[in-house]
């Protein structure tokens, strides 16, 4: 018996449906991972690694890193939770982490949603515009593996097969302390 979080949307049913207790769900937010291999959870493999710190992003973004948002046809669950990363309550740009408004001032991608065939174009023409050195972060279940609309034909994935993301944050909607651990995880900065 296996789950897997990046598929995941957490809505908690798998709980009181499997018998044997095998499945709980607790408070725990600290969920990302920077291989997509670690969100599958089994008798084998009962946690999720730990976010791995990269010690080349830690050197080149460690005290400030912009990200660029792309919604890529998503419900807009995760897009409500990422714009909560800057309010008081999370406020990520304490830890010189920032949202920009322009592909140009951006370090890496947050990418929500499926990526429909609709904004392929669009999020090629982002990552186009963005400079290097620069990373892509999976936010929710959506981006990870398509979600519950992972075999969808209006779906193409082909994005993720040539930009690996750095980080995955599972979730649907992702919290807002998940990728805040998350990332400071990968870029090893310590609250």
């Amino acid at each position: 018996m296996q789950i897997d979080l990046g598929r995941c949307v957490l809505c908690g049913d798998c709980e009181s449906l499997c018998p044997s207790e095998k499945f709980s769900f607790n408070n725990d937010f600290k969920l990302a991972s920077t291989s997509r291999a670690a969100l599958t959870l089994s008798a084998a493999q009962p946690n999720i690694d730990p976010v791995k710190v990269c010690a080349a992003l830690r050197k080149r973004f460690g005290r400030s890193l912009k990200l660029r948002s792309v919604s890529a046809g998503g419900c807009n669950g995760c897009e409500m939770e990422i714009n909560a990363w800057g309010n008081v309550n999370f406020d990520l740009g304490r830890y010189g982490i920032d949202l920009v408004a322009s592909p140009r001032h951006a370090d890496g991608l947050v990418l929500s949603g499926p990526i429909s065939r609709n904004m392929v174009s669009a999020l090629q023409t982002c990552w186009d515009s963005m400079p290097e050195p620069k990373l892509v972060i999976a936010v929710g279940a959506c981006a990870i593996s398509g979600g519950v609309f992972a075999d969808c034909d209006a779906i193409d994935r082909r994005f993720l097969e040539t930009f690996k993301p750095s980080l995955y944050v599972p979730g649907c909607p992702t919290h807002p302390l998940t990728f805040i651990a998350g990332i400071m995880g990968l870029l090893g900065i310590s609250s």
